[in-house]
């Protein structure tokens, strides 16, 4: 499909990327000049409905999020035809940047800065009643001074919904995500962990959805809790790695929510402590 020169009153200046039904684009307010990001949904059937109320919960959570470690949103546009949603247009922070998962630190205190900048935006979102519920590596933007910004709320709710269907993402998925239990606090725990061994170790670890079961995850993919093998510490996959740090991770990915940091504030502090542990032994912060 080409890349439309305008949408809602915006320049389109370039085409940065496709999501699941969405496209993002690089745009210019026609009136003030300044610059954007803009996600694009167009409805073309029913099945695109789910598409379009993401996008407006990015927007309705987003709006009410204001840390530098969270992408900022601002409007949400709305285009109508005989009364009926054709598409929505969520105005974004343009950042210059790339997904984690592209640009992995070369040492371990870079690695911990940018775990800790994560905890630091979830611990925000849950003092503001939600939980991202989707961390994982292509939802955090490193930029070039090594800040980050946590991006896609699509799959974002408040604290202590239960979702009518599996929502997740195979390989960081809580086991109260992929069982459609209640969504707390803890969920952002488990992902932000499974997301630290990725990053840790580069390979995705044992979750209550396999990585095989991909978009069509249901009731028949999952796995029950005992069913779940918790994986290798990763101090013992690689034992340049700080057994504090090793430990930090395989708290957060416990099976039982309850087994897990009591809060994201807890997580930060450790994380913080962390860091300045490395920087006291630099011969422990650097990476293979």
């Amino acid at each position: 499909m080409s890349t439309p020169r305008s949408i809602s009153k915006f320049n389109v200046l370039a085409h940065l990327g496709d999501g699941a039904r969405s496209s993002i684009y690089a745009v210019q307010d026609a009136k003030t000049k300044q610059v954007w990001a803009l996600k694009h949904v167009i409805r073309v059937n029913e099945k695109d409905d789910r598409f379009i109320e993401q996008t407006e919960r990015e927007h309705a959570i987003g709006s009410k999020l204001d840390h530098p470690s969270i992408r900022k949103i601002g409007r949400l546009i709305r285009s109508r035809k005989f009364l009926k949603t054709t598409s929505v247009s969520l105005i974004m922070e343009l950042v210059d940047g790339y997904t984690l998962d592209k640009r992995i630190p070369r040492n371990y205190s870079d690695m911990v800065s940018i775990f800790h900048q994560v905890a630091q935006g979830l611990m925000h979102m849950h003092g503001r009643g939600f939980v991202h519920a989707d961390m994982k590596p292509t939802n955090v933007l490193v930029l070039d001074d090594q800040s980050i910004r946590i991006i896609d709320l699509g799959q974002a709710c408040p604290i202590g919904t239960v979702k009518p269907r599996i929502q997740g993402t195979p390989g960081y998925i809580a086991p109260e995500q992929a069982n459609r239990r209640e969504i707390t606090p803890q969920t952002d725990i488990y992902n932000l962990g499974a997301m630290m061994y990725w990053v840790l170790v580069r390979e995705v670890m044992p979750t209550a959805l396999p990585p095989s079961a991909g978009e069509a995850a249901d009731s028949s993919n999952v796995l029950e809790d005992h069913e779940v093998a918790m994986p290798t510490p990763p101090h013992e996959r690689n034992s340049r790695i700080h057994p504090l740090l090793s430990q930090q991770v395989m708290d957060c990915i416990q099976l039982d929510p309850a087994q897990r940091p009591e809060s994201m504030d807890i997580v930060a502090n450790r994380l913080e402590m962390i860091q300045q542990v490395l920087a006291a032994a630099p011969e422990a912060a650097a990476s293979t």
